[in-house]
């Protein structure tokens, strides 16, 4: 199934865990500390896939050694990385908020008023602590 880079289906997709809370058979536990949830709800993912994450690291070993050439133009370049790894990020935890608020507030097909049932609303807590978590703690 298609993820979002936060491990957590795309928009419109369900995943498992979804589908039996809508059924009433959710299995996880009460949330979990922010260290330990990830395992549990499978949201641990990495923020950006490890593609990603490994061009990153190599562009700014590339940068490191450029160093030595033009230490100037090495950490301008730096600081143009850092800023688009920061977008990225933002981007990627945008669309997990999304995500997580598509799973307990109402929607056009449901009704703003439809009735999210308290193991949604659990489940929906745990993943905002473990986001929140992983975002606190790296």
């Amino acid at each position: 199934m298609p993820d979002d880079g936060l491990g957590a289906p795309a928009v419109a997709a369900a995943s498992g865990r979804e589908a039996r809370t809508a059924n009433g058979r959710g299995t996880d536990s009460w949330p979990a500390a922010p260290a330990t949830a990830g395992a549990a709800s499978g949201t641990g993912a990495p923020l950006l896939p490890h593609e990603e994450t490994d061009r990153w690291e190599r562009r700014l070993r590339e940068v490191a050694v450029g160093f030595v050439d033009d230490p100037r133009e090495a950490v301008e370049e730096a600081d143009r990385a850092l800023e688009e790894i920061t977008k990225r990020f933002t981007e990627a935890v945008t669309r997990r908020r999304r995500t997580l608020r598509m799973s307990w507030q109402g929607t056009e097909e449901r009704g703003p008023a439809a009735e999210t049932d308290t193991e949604q609303l659990r489940l929906a807590l745990r993943d905002y602590r473990e986001l929140a978590g992983r975002l606190l703690h790296g």
